[in-house]
């Protein structure tokens, strides 16, 4: 007789057999035939330039984070605007606090320029032209 947690266990055991027979299987089915085409790297079409271990901009993820934070806003719209009438004046109280702090976080990130796509490149002051007197 199992306990649940050995019931847990053989559950997954047997997942990965499962997942080890389904991809074992799958690379015995499925073409080999590689050429420079299929093995280059795929960037939108274009032919990939130099290394691919650069530094990556950070404001591609601001605008993924930002973009995350107003679909979690319309997850959350969707079941409360469904059930609205049976909710009452503070359930709509609640959303507009819930709206006026993501507006603020929209406006706060719109202020900082993190929603602007191209953005001047910083300028670094060097030593020597500090000790010069230049700007």
């Amino acid at each position: 007789m199992l306990t649940n947690f050995g019931i847990i266990l053989l559950f997954f055991i047997i997942g990965f057999i499962f997942v080890g027979i389904s991809i074992a299987a799958a690379s015995l089915i499925r073409p080999h035939k590689p050429n420079p085409i299929k093995n280059a790297t795929y960037e939108c079409g274009e032919v990939a330039l130099g290394s691919p271990w650069i530094r990556f901009n950070t404001r591609f993820y601001v605008i993924a984070l930002v973009f995350l934070i107003f679909d979690v806003e319309i997850v959350l719209l969707f079941p409360w605007a469904v059930v609205f009438k049976g909710l009452g004046w503070y359930a709509f109280a609640a959303m507009l606090v819930f709206f006026f702090i993501l507006t603020l976080g929209l406006v706060y990130d719109w202020g900082k320029g993190y929603l602007d796509w191209e953005k001047p490149n910083p300028i670094v002051p060097v030593l020597s032209d500090l000790i010069d007197g230049k700007k």
